[in-house]
């Protein structure tokens, strides 16, 4: 609510920031404000579906509703920096300078002050709920930060400072920027959407954790994937072959009881085998 909040103020002023100045990188700020309100309500919807527990249709959850909104999220950010890229180039070719740029840059300075205030305050929520959705949110405006700073010095030097065509250029760039932050969130989305195994040092922890209890001696077949905020893993492990079915629930009891410890909201499936039984092909 809070960032939402917030940014619906700063759509307000840049909107009559960018009437005023004509400045296209007051424009691009102005569609980057844009899609932080679109973000952030698709983003509290998606995650709210995320987290509803599975049911008979969805026998995994609805976790990659966040990677589905998230897309959606990179076209809209893909057409805005299109958008202000002509804008630019037009600009550019007529050489005129922004009007009024004291009041882009004030307004700039106070999207900076307040961005500055949210990000405090997500830190803090970060720090009460351990919220994987706020950080990123909170990683977000960091960078807004940077985009807010690169407006004002636009337009001190095509303004103030008489070098023309800064402002059309830094347009171009913050068009560059939104197309090169929308090609991240789309890769960690599709990476979801296609049940990418996690990085390979996470994957190394878990079965330092699964691999510590001393009735068993071996794992493979090991495989992981990730769904919004949920992991889900299964793997296979060879154990006594004279251990009875009662004995190995209990080891698998324990091993999952140590691995949810070190790994919350993951699910985890194991599947016992006895010791010799051949390997599948993926060895851990």
């Amino acid at each position: 609510m809070a960032s939402v909040a917030m940014a619906t103020t700063l759509l307000a002023l840049k909107i009559w920031a960018s009437i005023s100045t004509g400045s296209v990188s007051v424009l691009g700020s102005l569609a980057d404000t844009t899609l932080d309100i679109i973000a952030s309500l698709v983003t509290l919807f998606s995650v709210r579906l995320a987290a509803e527990p599975a049911d008979d249709e969805h026998g995994f959850g609805h976790g990659k509703a966040e990677a589905i909104s998230a897309l959606f999220q990179t076209w809209l950010i893909g057409l805005s920096a299109l958008g202000i890229a002509w804008q630019a180039i037009t600009r550019l070719g007529s050489g005129a300078a922004p009007n009024h740029p004291t009041l882009g840059i004030a307004v700039s300075a106070f999207a900076m002050a307040a961005t500055l205030l949210l990000i405090w305050y997500q830190k803090h929520v970060v720090r009460q709920t351990g919220s994987v959705a706020i950080a990123a949110d909170s990683a977000h405006y960091s960078s807004d930060l940077l985009l807010n700073a690169a407006v004002i010095a636009a337009l001190v030097l095509d303004s103030l400072l008489g070098v023309r065509g800064a402002d059309p250029l830094f347009g171009m760039a913050i068009a560059g920027w939104l197309v090169w932050h929308a090609w991240g969130v789309a890769r960690h989305a599709i990476d979801q959407l296609m049940d990418h195994e996690w990085p390979e040092e996470k994957r190394q922890r878990f079965l330092a954790v699964a691999q510590s209890h001393p009735e068993l001696r071996g794992i493979h077949d090991f495989r992981t994937r990730s769904s919004g905020t949920r992991d889900f893993v299964q793997f296979h492990v060879w154990v006594d072959p004279q251990m009875t079915v009662e004995e190995a629930h209990r080891v698998m009891d324990e091993v999952e009881e140590k691995l949810m410890a070190e790994f919350p909201h993951t699910e985890v499936i194991i599947h016992p085998d006895p010791d010799g039984h051949p390997a599948e092909e993926r060895p851990a």
